[in-house]
């Protein structure tokens, strides 16, 4: 069977090629990274495994599978630890008294001590910033 890549005009294949996007760049490279490690490994590219009937689809399904699972773990781990990590510590400014606020509950208080003084509305811009309203 031909490499269909070579076949296909719109995909040159070449051994210099430009990359429009360093994020793709990455991608590629992690890719070359990713077949020498297995390749150092196994001693052998998937190409070479296909062909010489090492793994049938199956096997490949499994592989898989097992990929997916492990992604899972990783998605779960990832999730967990910024769960972990320490919450934000704004810093929100209160534009009618002119101080800086360290956090939320900060922010919080500070509206309870002005709803005691009068009846307001507050609004917090896209810049953190609280106005209020009478």
């Amino acid at each position: 069977m031909k490499d269909e890549l070579e076949e296909n005009e719109n995909c040159p294949i070449s051994d210099e090629v430009v990359f429009r996007d360093p994020v793709v760049r990455r991608v590629v490279y992690q890719f070359i990274d990713r077949s020498n490690v297995g390749y150092n490994k196994y001693g052998q590219t998937l190409d070479s495994e296909r062909r010489s009937g090492v793994k049938d689809l199956g096997d490949y399904l499994q592989d898989v599978q097992e990929e997916l699972m492990d992604a899972i773990l990783y998605i779960q781990t990832a999730k967990e630890d910024l769960e972990d990590q320490p919450k934000c510590n704004c810093q929100v400014k209160d534009v009618e008294n002119k101080t800086t606020i360290g956090d939320l509950k900060a922010l919080d208080d500070l509206k309870k001590k002005m709803d005691a003084k009068k009846q307001v509305t507050y609004d917090i811009d896209n810049y953190g910033y609280v106005s209020n309203h009478t």
